[in-house]
């Protein structure tokens, strides 16, 4: 069974775009059941992102800080240290270092790659040296990445009205 760890982007382009909470409850909803299966997660530095908002995303990550959002954990840190090496190792400017090890990103993927889940975002691979980008990191730490869609694909999510 697949599990997955969502990043910041998902809830707020869902919240925004295709799945507001006023028009697309179930979506919500089925986050809620994947996360009591213990198939969908997130992690804290995103909770802490998503909390600095202004928007619905604020109480619903409230309500869900202590589920669905994971602390890192020994193994993360180690992890957490390689990747760091491999983020300073040259290719991107030191602006992009810097703000990708102070951000949530490093966290997502470190912890995705300690515990064997998939990150789901909506970057896609880069090649520029000014932006540190979560598949690319992916890529280097052996980690699968997908889009927020080819989950839902993957995991036959239904939003049928009844």
């Amino acid at each position: 069974m697949a599990k997955y760890l969502l990043d910041a982007n998902v809830f707020i382009e869902a919240r925004k775009r295709w799945y507001g909470f006023d028009f697309c409850p179930a979506y919500w909803n089925w986050i809620d059941l994947q996360n009591q299966a213990g198939v969908l997660f997130s992690i804290e530095r995103v909770a802490t992102e998503l909390l600095a908002g202004d928007d619905e995303l604020v109480p619903w990550v409230r309500e869900r800080r202590t589920s669905l959002f994971l602390r890192p954990d020994r193994e993360v840190l180690a992890s957490l240290s390689r990747l760091s090496n491999w983020a300073s190792g040259g290719f991107y400017s030191a602006a992009a270092v810097n703000t990708f090890l102070d951000g949530a990103d490093v966290y997502l993927v470190a912890h995705a790659h300690a515990h064997g889940l998939n990150v789901v975002t909506h970057e896609r691979v880069g090649t520029s040296t000014k932006n540190v980008k979560i598949p690319d990191a992916c890529v280097e730490m052996g980690v699968s990445f997908l889009t927020p869609f080819e989950m839902l694909r993957l995991e036959r999510a239904r939003f049928v009205l009844g």
